[in-house]
Formats: structure tokens, sequence, C-alpha cells
């Protein structure tokens, strides 16, 4: 059993950054791939970033390449999202997640954290 809890939303301009923390419960942290997703009023819940569990392979949305990093530290149970060049479409709900190899998909997700809401401003 794992339990996740997201910190760091807010709002924020156009062009700012955010860093998303999602501390996880339970020993069994580090046997799971991690991921972020994201939900916007009247939108399906989205997938953004996901990492593995030793931290070797990362992926993530081409809406956010270039501009968001996943990251984990497996020793303090928490995996971060660090968000630059926020745009006005990337207003949602952000969801922290723990996996296995499918967790870049929603069916794919085993614990999902309670969400903490981003807002960027124009």
């Amino acid at each position: 059993q794992v339990q996740l809890v997201e910190s760091g939303g807010g709002l924020v301009q156009a062009g700012g950054s955010l860093r998303l923390s999602c501390a996880a419960s339970g020993r069994t942290f580090s046997r799971y791939a991690m991921g972020w997703f994201r939900q916007a009023p009247g939108k399906e819940r989205e997938f953004v970033a996901a990492i593995s569990w030793s931290g070797g392979s990362i992926s993530y949305a081409d809406s956010v390449k270039g501009r968001f990093t996943i990251s984990r530290d497996n020793a303090k149970n928490t995996v971060y999202l660090q968000m630059n060049s926020l745009k006005p479409e990337d207003t949602a709900v952000y969801y922290c997640a723990a996996g296995g190899r499918g967790i870049t998909k929603v069916a794919g997700v085993d614990y999902w954290g309670q969400g903490t809401q981003v807002t960027v401003s124009s």
C-alpha cells in the first residue's frame, strides 16, 4: 500500500515556475514507477511525466517536453515535478501517481494522490 500527498501548487503568472512535490508513505516506494497527471475542468485526466523506479527511464507528454522535469529521491520517498515556462494551458489539478510499467496511462496507475491545483494566469 502506498499513500501519496502532493504539495507545491499555487497561482503563478505565465512564464513563471513551480515545483511540485509528492511524498509517499510505505517502504515499497522505490519499487514503483512514479508519474504526474493533470486534469483541467471539463477535460479527461492526462499524462504529464513518468520516471522509473531507478530514475533511469523518464518520459514526458509532448506538451511539456523541454519545460517540465521529473525527478525522484528514493531515500526521501519523494518525487518532484519542476515546471518552468508555465503557460495558461498548464492550468489544472495535478495528481501524483504510482504504478508499474504502464504508468503513462491512467489505467496503469495503482495509486493516486489527492491532487494539487496549479493556476497559470496570462
